[in-house]
């Protein structure tokens, strides 16, 4: 019988030996590896960051290399007993004592004694796991040996919450902070070890092990390992992307079928809570410091996205919203209860109530009006002048007065969002009531007589014109417009029924409206001469007085002194 091989985690399988094998902690390693080379190695040093991150590995690698037979250019040979020994966890010159467990005054006296006794190697490395949940004694107790450590004792305080560690102990270490992983370096090390260890993984594993990892390499390869015992993807966690869905579209329906699905399948509700809030987290950052934002390009656009659609304010606006269930929870017989009640506010419309929820109004309406602008043409524009043409340009009779024609209709230009097939379908020859060719006669009755408040009066203000199987609407100026844009599927779906499948599209004319110009009110474009102006007669201004005399020639000015 073959003798059993002990399996190992991969955390545990691929943990890093030497210092250049650790990934995202550049600034650390090099410190720690100039400090070696130039016997320059601190008594004490505080490693402090999230889980995860390589805190202890690092550790590890500090005391191989500091009593390693044969270092190289300040890292470990990894192959000497005393290398060995530490990678195996049965050296004499590494003692880990965790401090959440072991924080009595009694314990780290009898750590401070055994420090003073010799060990094999050259240094004996004490590591400190979670050093704030030290009692006040034990601290105080530890700071005198931080203080005077024996010559051959290096002290590494390892710790997830720095801020609670003393200010006394703090001062006497050098304090290194470790940070969470680059997405883009963790994947990178996540594809190795899948390549490595054999396990079949595609880019959505790739995302879901990224995901569930958070930034750790030690909960990344976890979940990897997780992966790969399923064989697929089982993620009982909170279907994010669906919530999100239905806070965009204000579907309380399908929010709460989400919220039932999750909890059934044994998501704690406080637990989708902070699911929520954290992926709200990141759809805030991409609209402040997206660079903040962890996770790969494909994942990080999807999140920009649904930051764009919700907004600034409503994104903040929904996460203070959770943030009090979260603290209603805490006290409620039913959390289900409390969550849906929240969700329920954050995509009924009529229950927004506040400024905030009037600040979001206000930016989904500029929103709104900035998309429509940028979908609409611009006006045409005069290639001599610069300027929107108003009208054609008629030249002067020299043998009569000055006379205009009817301007010549300016090229249309469709705008991008009418240009677009409308969402109606359009009803089939048989049942169409006339034809293209007699819809502009038939308007009035056909089209405008089917239409009902403001479709109807959108659809009076523009000219329809027929060409083929195409319908223009014609308007007079961009912001008429937008008007029938707003309605455009409407009036569609109501050109279709009385004349049948069709292309109807906007073209903004500007000259439209000065058809047929008045001699009161006709805009005229044309050049100036100024030789002709300057032939005219000159025509002096007369006083009220003159005016008054010429009225009443017999009249004169009487002073009233007199």
């Amino acid at each position: 019988m073959a003798d059993s091989v002990e399996y190992q985690a991969l955390y545990r399988r691929y943990r890093p030996q030497r210092f250049g094998e650790l990934r995202g902690q550049d600034h650390i390693t090099l410190a720690l590896k100039n400090a070696v080379v130039n016997g320059r190695v601190g008594h004490a040093y505080l490693f402090s960051g999230p889980r995860g991150t390589g805190k202890t590995t690092t550790t590890r690698i500090l005391a191989k290399v500091l009593n390693c037979e044969r270092p190289i250019d300040g890292e470990p040979c990894c192959e000497c007993g005393s290398c060995v020994s530490v990678q195996q966890g049965n050296s004499f010159d590494v003692i880990e004592l965790d401090a959440a467990s072991n924080n009595s005054v009694d314990e780290i006296r009898d750590l401070i004694q055994r420090a003073g006794i010799g060990s094999p190697g050259r240094y004996k490395v004490y590591i400190l796991d979670e050093v704030h949940m030290l009692s006040k004694g034990a601290s105080a107790a530890l700071l005198k040996t931080l203080e005077e450590p024996p010559p051959h004792v290096v002290f590494v305080l390892a710790t997830t919450d720095p801020e609670k560690v003393p200010d006394t102990i703090r001062s006497r270490t050098q304090h290194l902070q470790f940070h969470l992983l680059p997405v883009d370096a963790l994947a990178d090390h996540v594809r190795w070890v899948a390549s490595d260890a054999g396990i079949t993984l595609d880019e959505g594993g790739v995302d879901f092990v990224l995901a569930k990892g958070g930034g750790s390499a030690r909960d990344t390869l976890s979940a990897l390992e997780l992966l790969a015992a399923t064989g697929k993807v089982t993620d009982e966690g909170t279907p994010v992307s669906e919530f999100m869905g239905a806070l965009i579209e204000y579907d309380a329906g399908r929010i709460l079928a989400a919220t039932a699905r999750t909890v059934h399948n044994g998501r704690d509700p406080r637990a989708i809570v902070e699911d929520l809030v954290r992926h709200l987290r990141d759809c805030f950052l991409t609209q402040m410091a997206p660079e903040l934002v962890r996770a790969q390009e494909h994942r990080a656009k999807e999140i920009a996205e649904q930051a764009r659609q919700l907004g600034t304010a409503r994104i903040v606006k929904i996460m203070e919203t959770l943030g009090t269930a979260m603290l209603d929870m805490r006290n409620a017989p039913d959390q289900r209860v409390v969550l849906e009640v929240a969700l329920i506010r954050l995509v009924h419309r009529q229950l927004e109530t506040g400024i905030d929820a009037l600040l979001g109004r206000v930016e989904r309406l500029e929103k709104d009006v900035a998309e429509r602008a940028s979908n609409l043409a611009p006006a045409p524009v005069n290639p001599t002048t610069g300027r929107a043409v108003l009208g054609g340009r008629a030249p002067r009779d020299p043998s009569g007065p000055a006379t205009r024609p009817a301007p010549a209709p300016a090229p249309a230009k469709p705008t991008a969002a009418a240009a677009a097939t409308p969402p109606s379908a359009p009803a089939s020859p048989s049942s169409a009531t006339g034809s293209l060719d007699t819809l502009v006669a038939r308007w009035a009755d056909d089209v405008l007589g089917r239409l009902v408040g403001m479709r109807r009066a959108v659809a009076q203000m523009v000219k329809p014109e027929v060409d083929g199987q195409r319908v223009a609407l014609t308007v007079p100026n961009e912001h008429a417009g937008r008007r029938v844009e707003d309605y455009l599927a409407d009036i569609t779906k109501t050109i279709h029924e009385a004349a049948g499948p069709c292309t109807v599209v906007i073209e903004v004319r500007p000259e439209h409206s000065s058809e047929a110009p008045t001699k009161k009110s006709r805009v005229v474009d044309e050049e100036i001469d100024i030789e002709e102006i300057k032939k005219l007669p000159t025509v002096t201004a007369k006083s009220a007085e003159e005016e008054l005399l010429e009225a009443f020639p017999d009249a004169k000015f009487v002073d009233g002194n007199s």
